[in-house]
């Protein structure tokens, strides 16, 4: 086993994205991520090894922010904390526009999940399997979908 220094080395920063991908808001993701790696610290004892260790952090990191969501309700939905744009729609979108995570915002869970986690977060498709509890075929075939439903809303709002 790592120590947890060269835990939190290996995968500080990717908790960090996916706090992010679920908080919008650098400072707060920030925070949040201290959190898990402070609670990670307190049960590293209830760590079995029965999966990879960012999917254990990333199940703690869920925990803190649906903890943070219940002591703070009046948290403003995604689409109020994203950074103005003005670019125009294109079929070769930047994914990081207002426009593109509004529609990823309206896709039905687990598609949003899933896109955010590969697009914000940045992580593989088995990563984001082990983390929702799904195959990485699943995965990948539920991002082909989600990706093809915001190219089709691209092209009817056109």
């Amino acid at each position: 086993m790592q120590s947890f220094e060269e835990i939190y080395e290996i995968y500080s920063k990717k908790v960090y994205l996916f706090l992010l991908s679920k908080t919008t808001n650098e400072h707060l993701a920030e925070e949040l991520t201290q959190e898990t790696f402070f609670q990670a610290v307190q049960c590293i004892d209830r760590f079995k090894g029965n999966s990879s260790i960012l999917t254990w952090l990333c199940g703690i990191a869920k925990n803190v922010w649906l903890k943070y969501l219940r002591k703070h309700p009046d948290t403003l939905p995604l689409e109020d904390n994203i950074p103005e744009t003005n670019g125009k729609k294109e079929i070769n979108v930047q994914w990081e526009q207002k426009e593109i995570l509004q529609l990823i915002h309206a896709l039905n869970e687990p598609v949003r999940e899933v896109m955010y986690l590969r697009l914000i977060s940045n992580l593989s498709f088995a990563e984001i399997g082990e983390i929702i509890g799904k195959t990485e075929n699943w995965t990948r075939v539920t991002f082909f979908r989600g990706k093809q439903k915001i190219v089709e809303e691209i092209l009817k709002n056109e």
